[in-house]
Parts: structure tokens; C-alpha cells; sequence
């Protein structure tokens, strides 16, 4: 009883420790007593206290076990205890949740630090093996309760908010603001309990950790150059190419505002980035200055997170980024699984390209196995070449992708050879230019394909009469004109119709996914703009609420933008349903257009013409204008029957627009 008493009255730890017992085998009992203490059975004394009141939570199970022979080699038995041993269950190494193990206690007597928390990067997803240090919230020495947030993680998927799992002090942050791809368990920061630990840990380094080295290769001579020590380089932020719509996964710099060594604050354009949409200006989200610039004015197709640029707080350090190349980063290679051989091992003559492919028996040498890096592997699926036929040239006649690369290359000019004197001198005879595709031009080609080959289109046409309409804009415009405002056009009255039409008939203004049919209860129209630059579709919002001389006074703008290629993510995304006009700029006078996805429908519109059409009497015959609009469809999301009677309701808003007046 004694002994309970002991550990109510000396664990800090009790006061946050939950009143359950979950699994016997899972007990974990930290020990506070000053002296060392025996007893007989150890595993029903540990049960009796669980009995008592004293149960471990999740987080203490995740500690390392260190007991007493670790701190007095002298003393090889495990059931004496001391202040800082611990003592847990036999079936502790089971495995623990990989977002509770990033928690252990280390107890270093070599280096003479005191006990201390390591608090590793945590798996915050299940697909996540790496993470970013957006920005520490503590910095050393404040001191941490369970609950705070110690920093932002960004990870594969958003930036999420670390707590803390355990009350003490911040004494050192190992990886600072802006650390970029830490492996899930590497140590980012130490804690302790006592505030006269801290200056203990000043000097400390990642290196003084019980980090498992990475073993190196066999061969040293196909080995990759190390990588310079980062720690040459003062503290730095890290710009990476943002993701500034959903749909980006590269994007291009098209100019630089701020140029190396300039002063930036938060706030400031730091340049311009051409998206899969728009061309974008990128703001500096910390004061400091530019001290590097790594893809300059017209870089193409940076993948989104890859470095382009580094700023630094202090003046003086912008020099010690002169020669700064992007190899200096702490970047993860494109291909870890094999080390880079020498280029000269690579390399083969051209004119002899069955070397790869004479001797197919050496990959087998060691007993019958083809030991190949994974990249080689897929490599070789993909092209269907038959791993057998090539020779390694990697670590211990390994194959690699250079092999299943080489072996492409000469198998292809085989084939190609007597094709390509046939077709050389006719190919020489015409004359072209290449085209450079922009990033714009790239997305659209993209999106439209994925449109055709995934969503089942289908097409509705209907002639609507116009007279009306086109009587009840001459009206508005002469009002307009009066009161100073813009001139309503065709296009106006068509967008509005097809937004009271959505709201009448909202089965339209859906999209598809896996699992269900999303309803959207906002009318949120793209309008096609042409430009030179590429097609953009700015989007009215709540276009069934605006009236009239609103929508034509966004469309303009949003025109205008889209031609000044000046359009923002705000300006293009959330749209509902789409409205191409082909008929009044152009004078098509029908078409059928591609829907926009996630979208399930788009009108397209074509010019009005003059027909003969019968009038009230006999043998009597008046003209009459008829605009031809082709309602494209997403037969997942909208039936036939659903989008004819969305077409009737649009017709019957653009023969009597009054009604959209009401």
C-alpha cells in the first residue's frame, strides 16, 4: 500500500492519466520512487496497482524501456526500480499507433543529458512517410501542457496543428520553421521536465540522437556524392511553387517583381505564376529578404512544392546564398531505390546496342533470380520488355532504369531505321513551326480528354424564338443608356435564363461521384471566354439572385480579365453549369460542347436566324428569329426526360422574358 502511496503522491503524470484498464498486457508503470525498491512478483504488483487506480494512458505506453542495468551496469536485474526507469508488459512491442509511438524517453549517460522527451515527426495520415515544419507556436524554453500546439506539420495532404502530448519545457528545436521532408519518426524537438534542464540541450544535435544509421551500399565506387551539410547555410525559408488551384500540379514563372538581395514583407508580390487557369502574382507570406532566386523569369513546368526561391531575415546572409544551387536542398531524389552509377559505366556505344541483350543469361546467375531496381521493374512492365534480355550494369550487376532506358532507345532505332529513310526526305519538304503549349493550353487538352473518355455524353436541341427577347433588350438598353449603365447583351438574357432554369429544374445543377449525386443549392454559372492565351471560364455567382445589369456588368469584367490573362482562382472555380456562345461573336449556328467537369451540363449556343414561320391566318406567313441551343448532358447525373425539361424551361424563359423579370 506504501508503495501506491508513493507513486499518487510523486507522478506528475497521474493527474492527466484516464481511470481505465484496457489490456493487462499492455501495463505500464512509471516509477518516482528516490530509492531503489525489489519485490517478488512484479507483473501482480503492477495489476494490483491497475486495481487501485493507476492505469497508463495510451501516450505512456509509447515510452522506451530503460532499465535500472542502463543506469548501474552494476545492477543486471529488471526488478529494481530508480527515478527514470520504467517498467512495462511483455507484450509491449506489439506495435502502437504510429501517431502515439513518435513519443519516447531517452536517458543518455554517455553525453550526460538528463532524461528527456523526443518528440518525433508524427504520421498525421495514412499515406504520409515525410512532412514539412510549416512554423513552430512554442519556441525554447516556453513551457508546454498537454493539449497546446507545439507547431503546424504540413503534410501530404493539408498542414495540420501538432499538440502536445505531455506537460514539461521545450528544450531544443531540432528541425526550425520551414524544415522540408523529415521522415515520419525522425526526432523534430526535445522536452524535459525540469526548467534547469534546458541549457543542457543547447548544444545538442540531431546527430546525438539513437537514430539508426543508414546502411551503406556495398559498392562505394557506384555510391551518389554526399549531399553538402545544410547546416553551412544560416537559417532560410524555403519558396515552393503554391498550389493555387485544385486542379495544379506544375506551374511556370512567368516574371520575377522582386529581384535577388531586395528587401520583401509579408504581403508584397513576390512574382507571378502561371497556373493551369490564370496567371496568378504570388505573395511573400514572412518579411525578410530575396536571397536567392532558383527558377527565374519563363521557368516552365516546376512541380508544385519544388523550391523557387530562398529568403532570409538577417541582410548579411543573403551572400552566403551566392552559389546556392537547388542540389542543395534537402530534396528527396526521383529515384532512391538504387544508387546513380558512374556515367561511364552507364554510357554504351551507340553503334553496338546489342550489348544489352547478348549475353541473357547473366541476370541469372544467382540462381536463377533477376534482381532489378523497382523503377527498372515498372519500366520493363510498361514497354513489355522481358527483364531476362537486359544486363545490369547497377551494384552487383543489378539492372536499373538507364538499362531498361538504353535497351528502349536501341530497340527502337532498329525498328525505326528503314522507316526513316523512306519518310526523310518527304519530311524535309515541309515547312512548320512548333508551337510552345502554355500551361493553360496543356490543363484544357487534359480536362476536355478526361471529359470525353469518363462522362457519357448525350445531346438535346431545341429552336427557341428570340423576337421577344431581342424587343425586350432594346427597352433595357434604352433605360441603361439613360441611368449611364452597361449595355445588356443576348448573352446576358441567356446566362439568366439558364440559371432560373437550374433553379426550376435543380436535378441539372448537380455532379457525379462514386458514391452519391451531389445537389448544388447554388446557381453558379462559368461563361467560355476565348482568348488569346486560352479558353477561361470565369464563373457568376448566384447568377438566379443578380438582376440583369449586375450579370452584364461581371461578365465584362471577368472578359476583360480573362483577355489580361489577370484572372484569380476566385474568378474561375465553383462553377455549377457552363454557357458557351459560339452563335452571337462567331455566327455558329449550332455546336455541341464538352462538358466541364466536375460539372454536369453545358448549353451551347448558336446565332439567331430569320425564318418563315405560318402566322395567325390562313395562308399567311410572318419571319420570326430562332436561336438553335444544344444542352449537353451528363447521363449519370440527368436523365433524358430531366434534361428536356430543363430545355422547356429555358425555352420558355427565353420566348417570354418578361417572366424573368418577376
Amino acid at each position: 500500500m506504501s508503495y501506491a502511496s508513493n507513486i499518487f503522491r510523486h507522478s506528475k503524470k497521474l493527474k492527466s492519466v484516464p481511470g481505465k484498464l484496457r489490456h493487462d498486457h499492455a501495463i505500464l508503470v512509471r516509477w518516482l520512487s528516490s530509492d531503489a525498491i525489489s519485490f517478488p512478483n512484479s507483473r501482480e504488483y503492477i495489476l494490483k496497482l491497475g486495481q487501485r487506480g493507476y492505469v497508463p494512458s495510451e501516450r505512456d505506453r509509447a515510452y522506451n524501456i530503460y532499465s535500472k542495468s542502463a543506469i548501474n551496469p552494476s545492477m543486471s536485474t529488471g526488478t529494481h526500480l530508480e527515478l527514470g526507469s520504467q517498467l512495462v508488459g511483455p507484450v509491449l512491442s506489439r506495435g502502437l499507433s504510429s501517431s502515439l509511438g513518435q513519443y519516447r524517453r531517452s536517458f543518455s549517460s554517455g553525453s550526460g543529458l538528463p532524461p528527456h522527451q523526443e518528440i518525433g515527426m508524427p504520421s498525421l495520415s495514412p499515406t504520409m512517410t515525410e512532412g514539412n515544419i510549416a512554423r513552430w507556436l512554442k519556441k525554447e524554453g516556453d513551457q508546454v501542457s498537454t493539449g497546446e500546439v507545439l507547431c503546424e506539420v504540413e503534410t501530404d495532404k493539408a498542414t495540420v496543428e501538432m499538440e502536445c502530448m505531455e506537460e514539461g519545457y521545450l528544450a531544443k528545436i531540432v528541425h526550425g520553421d520551414g524544415a522540408k521532408e523529415i521522415k515520419v519518426g525522425e526526432v523534430i524537438a526535445i522536452t524535459v521536465e525540469d526548467e534547469e534542464d534546458i541549457a543542457k540541450f543547447k548544444d545538442y544535435k540531431p546527430s546525438d540522437a539513437a537514430a539508426a544509421p543508414v546502411p551503406a551500399p556495398k559498392d562505394s565506387s557506384v555510391s551518389a556524392p554526399p549531399k553538402p551539410d545544410s547546416s553551412s547555410f544560416p537559417p532560410h525559408q524555403d519558396i515552393g511553387m503554391p498550389s493555387l488551384s485544385p486542379t495544379m500540379t506544375e506551374g511556370n514563372i512567368a516574371r520575377w517583381l522582386k529581384k535577388e538581395g531586395d528587401q520583401v514583407s509579408t504581403g508584397e508580390v513576390l512574382c507571378e505564376v502561371e497556373t493551369d487557369k490564370a496567371t496568378v502574382e504570388m505573395e511573400c507570406m514572412e518579411e525578410g529578404y530575396l536571397a536567392k532566386i532558383i527558377h527565374g523569369d519563363g521557368a516552365k513546368e516546376i512541380k508544385v512544392g519544388e523550391v523557387i526561391a530562398i529568403t532570409v531575415e538577417d541582410k548579411e546572409d543573403i551572400a552566403k546564398f551566392k552559389d546556392y544551387k537547388p542540389s542543395d536542398a534537402a530534396a528527396s531524389p526521383k529515384d532512391s531505390s538504387v544508387s546513380a552509377p558512374p556515367k561511364d559505366v552507364v554510357e554504351k556505344p551507340t553503334s553496338s546496342p546489342k550489348l544489352k541483350a547478348s549475353k541473357p543469361n547473366e541476370a541469372k546467375e544467382s540462381g536463377g533470380r533477376i534482381f532489378a531496381s523497382p523503377l527498372a521493374k515498372k519500366l520493363a512492365e510498361e514497354n513489355n520488355v522481358s527483364l531476362s534480355s537486359i544486363k545490369g550494369t547497377g551494384p552487383d550487376g543489378n539492372i536499373v532504369k538507364a538499362d531498361i532506358e538504353d535497351y528502349l532507345s536501341s530497340r527502337g532505332k532498329e525498328v525505326s531505321s528503314a522507316s526513316s529513310e523512306v519518310d526523310k526526305t518527304s519530311v524535309s519538304t515541309l515547312d512548320y513551326s512548333d508551337i510552345p503549349l502554355s500551361q493553360i493550353r496543356k490543363v484544357t487538352a487534359s480536362r476536355l480528354l478526361l471529359s470525353k473518355q469518363t462522362i457519357p455524353h448525350y445531346y438535346l436541341t431545341v429552336d427557341a424564338c428570340v423576337d421577344k427577347l431581342v424587343e425586350l433588350r432594346a427597352e433595357l438598353n434604352s433605360l441603361q443608356e439613360a441611368s449611364g449603365g452597361k449595355r445588356i447583351s443576348v448573352n446576358d438574357l441567356v446566362i439568366k435564363a439558364a440559371a432560373l432554369a437550374l433553379r426550376k429544374v435543380p436535378q441539372c445543377n448537380s455532379s457525379w461521384t462514386n458514391d452519391y449525386i451531389r445537389q448544388y443549392h447554388n446557381v453558379n454559372i462559368n461563361v467560355a471566354v476565348q482568348t488569346d492565351n486560352g479558353l477561361f471560364v470565369p464563373v457568376i455567382r448566384d447568377a438566379d439572385k443578380k438582376g440583369l445589369s449586375t450579370i452584364s456588368k461581371e461578365v465584362k469584367l471577368l472578359a476583360q480579365k480573362a483577355k489580361e490573362n489577370n484572372l484569380k482562382p476566385e474568378d474561375y472555380e465553383g462553377g455549377t453549369f457552363t454557357v458557351s456562345n459560339l452563335g452571337g461573336p462567331f455566327g455558329v449556328e449550332q455546336f455541341c460542347a464538352i462538358i466541364n467537369p466536375p460539372q454536369a451540363g453545358i448549353l451551347a449556343v448558336g446565332s439567331a436566324k430569320k425564318r418563315v414561320v405560318p402566322g395567325a391566318g390562313i395562308d399567311q406567313y410572318v419571319f420570326a428569329s430562332f436561336m438553335a441551343v444544344t444542352l449537353s448532358c451528363d447521363h449519370r447525373v440527368i436523365d433524358g426526360a430531366i434534361g428536356a425539361e430543363w430545355l422547356k424551361a429555358f425555352k420558355g424563359y427565353i420566348e417570354n422574358p418578361e417572366t424573368m423579370l418577376l
